[in-house]
């Protein structure tokens, strides 16, 4: 049996539609997929060597035979997706698992349909091309020691096989973890109030995003400290030592995973001096200790 295209590009076509068909499965199932490594690793670098080199012959030469291409795909591969990523940090998206995916994909189809269009200007015989011929080898011809070798090869491919697959698919925990964060009134990581007056109006922003693989009940407190700036003679240094604490508020709520809350604060502190505003954020209900403590710092002239 022969497999041949020069005339179509079955290639670009076959990528694109793999892309689409995983960025889809994954999307709707928002898990990573093993069978889906080659829209990271091989793809985005493929469309992108067929926009560059999109013929078989240029003034009756070679531009680059099939080893180069698919070489210099998995390089350009490791070194695009990166650079998508990067991108993606500085939009309101960021580096998340969606947006990363859909930015990928987005990026083959488009990639891939420009390498289409340069392709499909060529003439027909100057376009990419690939002949494979496929045949059951005739066992007789073999030699003995060819025969060992090629069982031998052939049980190595199945054991590596089965090796994969059982790593694939045996279920492994992934990192489960909570975002607690503050950001100033502005809603950015600046402006956060450390100076103010007496009765002076403070404000921040609290936030959580649940990233526990399960729905989780939270509680975020508020606690007014006050601290005093001692000098350790010891160790030499100053230290800063909790005089009082006062609980300000309490608030509950549950979010599912991949869930986020924020909430608005406003505070007022009606006494001078040195004053640690902690948040402390527990996790189902137990109070036995802070899950995540954030803290600013403000002076009250």
């Amino acid at each position: 049996m022969r497999l041949h295209f020069q005339e179509k590009p079955w290639d670009l076509r076959a990528v694109v539609s793999y892309t689409v068909l995983m960025a889809a499965i994954l999307l709707v199932l928002n898990v990573g997929s093993f069978l889906a490594i080659l829209i990271v690793m091989f793809v985005p670098g493929y469309v992108l060597v067929a926009v560059l080199f999109p013929g078989s012959l240029a003034s009756g030469k070679a531009e680059i035979d099939w080893i180069e291409r698919i070489a210099l795909s998995f390089g350009l591969s490791v070194a695009v997706v990166p650079l998508l990523g990067l991108v993606l940090n500085f939009t309101p998206f960021g580096i998340r698992f969606a947006p990363i995916v859909a930015t990928i994909a987005l990026f083959t189809v488009g990639v891939g349909y420009a390498a289409y269009w340069r392709r499909m200007r060529l003439p027909p015989d100057r376009r990419l091309s690939l002949t494979v011929d496929l045949a059951v080898p005739d066992w007789k011809e073999y030699s003995v020691l060819d025969k060992g070798l090629t069982v031998a090869l052939a049980a190595s491919i199945v054991v590596a096989s089965g090796t994969l697959a059982y790593f694939v698919l045996t279920p492994r925990p992934g990192e489960h973890f909570t975002e607690f964060y503050l950001l100033g009134p502005s809603s950015n990581a600046s402006g956060y109030p450390t100076n103010l007056t007496l009765n002076e109006t403070g404000s921040v922003i609290i936030g959580v995003v649940n990233h526990e693989s399960a729905m989780v009940n939270y509680t975020v407190r508020v606690d007014l400290v006050g601290v005093r700036i001692v000098y350790n003679a010891t160790s030499g240094l100053n230290e800063t030592v909790e005089m009082n604490r006062t609980t300000w508020s309490s608030s509950p709520f549950t979010l599912a995973d991949e869930q986020n809350w924020t909430q608005p604060y406003s505070f007022r502190i009606n006494s001078t001096g040195l004053w640690k505003v902690q948040f402390l954020l527990f996790k189902n209900g137990d109070f036995s200790s802070a899950y995540r403590e954030l803290q600013i710092y403000v002076r009250v002239e």
